[in-house]
């Protein structure tokens, strides 16, 4: 490289910094709540560079709280121990037997290994579940399927699946205050003790939502909302979101994802983003860049709530 090309790349840093100092100064002492999911969860190199963004961000001032998934590394576990798994709806069925591996992967090696690579990126993390402190209370999910034959329906038993009734934000605030980055498995406690397994979006947005953050990143294997001509969309109101979902276009797999975006602006978070967790420093490039590259929902009738 000459000097022209090396000058040129410093200038370059130079504007991307000036770009994102509006952002930094904007987010300075606001919390993120961060999904981080999908199958980039089983990339190593995916899951450092995570790691190195999560810890940046904190630099910069910004109160980050993860919460992770672990859908294929249960799965795979799972089919190790011979332990059949069957799904309803989306939802792993969590017999008893189902939901002590759950917890133990979740808990356990997924929890502790993002914890000590936001360590090695010089980070200060705790891992916990929400059944640490008790701060997750959870209740049974249950589903109904309408027989094809009559108007009757059926309730479908998904044993230990939850979902949160209950998040008390004041145990995280207590780790953000303290410095420290949360990294939450998406378990909860039911009324008797028992555990819960519960969808890690949802334990996501229902923390958000606890703690009235100022984004709600959701991170996952695709690009965001796609219109109806298969366009990425930058952004989404909450209102065009709705429609979307009530016409099809919003189908399938991303409608749950969709919904929980919505919950969450609806309930004090003031905006969430849908993003793929698979392109390098994804949350960077949303939080401190104009354009964004997830797909951003603001809460109802607020402003562009990108605009630093």
């Amino acid at each position: 490289m000459d000097d022209t090309q090396f000058q040129k790349k410093l200038h370059e840093k130079a504007a991307i910094l000036s770009e994102a100092l509006p952002y930094m100064r904007r987010y300075a002492g606001k919390t993120f709540v961060v999904k981080y999911g999908g199958h980039a969860m089983g990339d190593e190199a995916i899951q450092r560079s995570f790691a190195e963004d999560m810890v940046l961000l904190k630099q910069v001032g910004i109160n980050i709280v993860v919460v992770h998934g672990g859908g294929p590394q249960i799965g795979a576990m799972l089919e190790r121990l011979k332990i059949k798994s069957n799904f309803i709806d989306g939802l792993r069925v969590t017999d008893a037997d189902t939901v002590g591996v759950v917890e133990m992967v979740l808990s356990g090696s997924i929890n502790k290994g993002l914890v000590a690579s936001i360590s090695r990126a010089g980070g200060m993390a705790v891992g916990l579940s929400g059944k640490d402190g008790g701060f997750v209370k959870a209740r049974a999910v249950r589903r109904t399927k309408r027989r094809p034959d009559s108007h009757i329906e059926d309730v479908l038993d998904l044993g230990f699946v939850g979902e949160p009734e209950t998040v008390d934000g004041s145990v995280l605030t207590r780790f953000i205050a303290a410095g420290l980055i949360p990294v939450i498995a998406p378990i909860g406690l039911g009324e008797n003790g028992e555990t819960f397994n519960i969808n890690a979006d949802t334990m996501a947005g229902a923390v958000a939502e606890a703690l009235n953050a100022e984004r709600f990143l959701l991170l996952t294997d695709v690009e965001g909302i796609l219109d109806g001509d298969k366009r990425h969309l930058a952004e989404v109101s909450h209102d065009a979101a709705r429609e979307m979902i009530a016409t099809g276009v919003i189908h399938g797999g991303m409608i749950p994802k969709v919904e929980t975006c919505l919950s969450a602006v609806e309930n004090g978070v003031a905006a969430s983003v849908i993003m793929n967790g698979r392109v390098p420093h994804a949350p960077l490039l949303e939080v401190f860049t104009e354009s964004g590259v997830g797909s951003l929902i603001r809460a109802p009738e607020k402003r562009d709530r990108r605009t630093p």
